[in-house]
């Protein structure tokens, strides 16, 4: 074979021939297994990312060598050009195989034979000149000119872009831009991270200087001042920056002086590209889909509040009155205070922790509302969280985003908007949010569009956990600003009394050290000072000392909830080793090596972004969509079809390859990843991380997801700083002043 392989500048290897057959290609992501036919003669398996590679193509493809268990040899492909056929047959080959839409073999031959070798130049700047064959009107003709410039256009992206992004991003690039993508990114490369997603403004900048992009040049500097914006709202929630604060992040990010980066930051202000709002003194800069978010918010919470029908404080009593009497129950002074500013306001928040009877709220205010004709309608923000609310109350609750009716734009599953919005309100009366404390303002924004006016909006939360991971500071904004009726539960009720969990709960709230004391209870600590010793006890636990005392099952009930990735107990090691544990490898299960994870058969998996895409099936119903934190388990690893099968609660769901970047294991995840999420039994370690991550409002957060069983393992000097540190994150937002301007009376 080493008379056709060719070195290259990289020390990969070449392999050069005519691809006979297409095994397998996925055409949304262009991973493809095809065969070529070598000059020599000789047949070669190609596996990688090809897109638009068909039958009859002439390529050259550079990787590596690996051996496949069942298959042998294959060629690993990490890159690959086409060249178009010169010689009349090769021409008809290549044609006749549907390369191009619109052209089968008869209408082949029919082209080659009245153009020849000029065929490829007649159909990409003459398509109008194919009329004159039988058979090809204007309308076919402008398909197949179509769809030959997309098999030269995707060419053309991956060759610019072929020492900075792979195949598969080269793929993204050209479904977002078509065939104008290498002009414009040749006018402007810092699209790439300024328009689409994932990107990142470090690899844009290489491709810019890389075709000559002066470091000053005001595109560069303006993508600079943008990313750090954005990157301060995915990273640190803000959805706004302080102006000078901007200008020296923006500064130091690009490598310019500062008067250039202020200089700017003024001229994308003056043209709308960025907003600015002064509070206190202080200028602070915003990206406009944040400005526009809490702006709206602002004004569409207070529209609701002033023009909801009220019921009068007498009626409200009565109805209250006539629950307490049906269910022979009676309400707790503030949750009949809860009923009450739900019933007597279009937008009512209800706090409170554990076992404090949020979700007895929840269920009078169905009844309530139900009973008076009106709809209601039951969310979350995850599906997890979604499942628990449909639990608790009995009837259906969905996610947010399957509330509005989540939809795709374009082809990339990336990009959603909703069916429901200002153009298409929701049915429902009465919107009943659960888990607020996790709704991004973005979210918010979008649910507000689609509530019709003299709807009501209930949102209950606790707003002592983490904030969202997107940004905003919707709850704590939404409770501070004083507003809206607001009711914090403060009561432990009876049924709840005997749990440590509940207990430690709300001592860990208030700054007191929880009681670690009692061996016979739902809450237990476990001294360890090295963080392997933390691990190994993690370990340990997991797979016999629980199972041991509590039964086999109990393995799958257990969930190991960290504050950090990085460290000997964090998500990553703890991760491995516990991989280890409960699911060794026996020689029998299937495996796939992605990123710096293996995965096997039989681990449990978290998915780690919204994909609304993909497929599932259950119990003979199919559906999409699998959310961000849904844990599930890897059934099967098929090496042939390049496909793995995770079962989530019953939706058994397949993956290509090329998408396994969207799963993580999760014997252990980290405690924002929790969010939302219950499960029967939580082991916490308390052990080194960072300084920002050692904070009672994130242990709390932790402790909480716990229904029957606490187990933290680690040292007490942490968990006592952890109760202690009642630190904050700070987050920058606008939502709460706007709210202040837009209900002044």
């Amino acid at each position: 074979m080493q008379e056709y392989l060719l070195p290259s500048e990289s020390g990969k290897q070449t392999v050069s021939g005519t691809v006979t057959s297409i095994v397998y290609q996925n055409e949304d992501n262009g991973y493809t297994v095809c065969e070529i036919e070598t000059p020599d003669g000789d047949d070669i398996t190609i596996t990688g990312t090809l897109p638009f590679v068909t039958e009859g193509d002439i390529i050259s493809a550079m990787g590596t060598w690996t051996n496949h268990p069942t298959y042998g040899p294959q060629f690993k492909a990490e890159f690959y050009e086409k060249s178009l056929p010169a010689e009349e047959g090769d021409i008809l080959r290549y044609l006749s195989t549907g390369n191009i839409k619109g052209i089968g073999p008869k209408t082949a031959s029919r082209i080659v034979e009245r153009f020849g070798v000029d065929t490829f130049e007649i159909i990409a700047n003459h398509p109008d000149w194919l009329t004159e064959i039988s058979g090809i009107s204007p309308k076919k003709a402008a398909q197949i000119n179509e769809s030959f410039a997309q098999t030269v256009g995707v060419r053309a992206v991956m060759l610019f872009c072929r020492d900075y992004f792979p195949p598969a991003t080269a793929v993204r690039i050209y479904k977002k831009w078509g065939n104008s993508a290498v002009d414009r990114l040749k006018e402007n490369p810092y699209l790439l991270c300024c328009e689409m997603d994932g990107i990142g403004f470090k690899n844009a900048d290489r491709l810019a200087m890389s075709i000559g992009v002066a470091p000053d040049s005001p595109d560069r500097i303006a993508a600079g001042i943008s990313f750090v914006l954005n990157d301060a709202a995915h990273m640190s929630g803000h959805t706004c920056l302080p102006k000078e604060e901007t200008v020296a992040r923006s500064a130091e990010l690009l490598g310019v002086d500062p008067m250039a980066a202020a200089a700017c930051l003024q001229d994308l202000l003056g043209c709308n590209h960025l907003k600015s709002v002064s509070r206190n003194s202080v200028e602070y800069v915003c990206l406009p889909q944040y400005y526009r978010a809490e702006e709206y918010c602002a004004k569409k919470l207070c529209h609701l509040n002033r023009v909801c029908p009220r019921l009068d404080s007498g009626d409200a009593e009565r109805l209250i009155w006539q629950m307490e009497s049906e269910n022979h129950l009676e309400y707790a002074h503030l949750q009949k205070q809860a009923i009450r500013g739900a019933l007597e306001s279009g937008v009512m928040i209800l706090t409170g922790g554990p076992g404090t009877g949020k979700t007895t709220v929840i269920r009078a205010l169905i009844s309530i509302f139900e009973s008076l004709g009106m709809d209601c309608a039951l969310a979350a923000p995850t599906g997890r969280a979604a499942k628990r609310m449909s639990e608790a109350t009995a009837r259906e609750a969905k996610t947010i985003h399957r509330l509005l009716e989540v939809e795709f734009r374009t082809e990339d599953a990336d990009i959603t908007g909703f069916a429901r919005g200002e153009s298409n309100y929701l049915d429902e009366d009465v919107i009943i949010l659960d888990e607020c404390s996790m709704i991004d303002v973005l979210l918010l924004e979008s649910l507000l569009r689609a509530v019709k006016n003299g709807g009501r909006v209930i949102l209950i939360g606790d707003a002592e956990q983490l904030p969202s991971v997107g940004a905003g500071n919707v709850l704590s904004d939404l409770i501070g600003c004083g507003a809206f009726p607001t009711v914090r539960l403060t009561e432990i009720f009876r049924q709840s009394e005997a749990s440590l969990i509940v207990t430690n709960s709300h001592a860990i709230n208030e700054g007191r050290f929880p009681d670690i004391t009692k061996k016979d209870s739902d809450f237990f600590f476990l001294p360890r000072e090295t963080d392997e010793d933390i691990a190994y006890t993690i370990a340990d636990l997991y797979k016999n000392r629980l199972p041991r005392s509590y039964g086999p099952d109990t393995v799958n009930q257990i969930q190991v909830i960290t504050p950090s990735h990085n460290g000997a107990a964090g998500t990553v090691r703890l991760n491995q080793l516990l991989q280890q544990a409960i699911n060794p490898q026996d020689g029998r299960k299937q495996e796939r090596k992605c990123r710096d994870f293996l995965f096997r058969e039989g681990d449990r998996v978290m998915q780690i972004k919204n994909d609304y895409a993909l497929e599932w099936k259950k119990n003979g119903v199919e559906g999409s969509g699998i959310f961000n934190g849904d844990i599930g388990v890897i059934t099967d690893i098929d090496p042939v079809s390049e496909t793995l099968v995770v079962d989530f609660d019953g939706r058994e769901t397949i993956y290509e390859f090329s998408q396994l970047d969207e799963l993580e294991h999760s014997y252990a995840v980290t405690v924002h990843k929790s969010q939302g999420s219950e499960y029967p039994i939580v082991i916490l370690p308390i052990a080194r991380c960072a300084p920002m991550l050692r904070t009672r409002n994130l242990l709390y957060t932790a402790v909480t997801r716990a229904a029957r069983m606490v187990i933290l393992v680690g040292r007490r000097d942490i968990l006592a700083e952890m109760v202690e540190n009642e630190r904050h994150s700070l987050r920058y937002t606008h939502l709460k002043q706007f709210i202040l301007r837009e209900c002044a009376p």
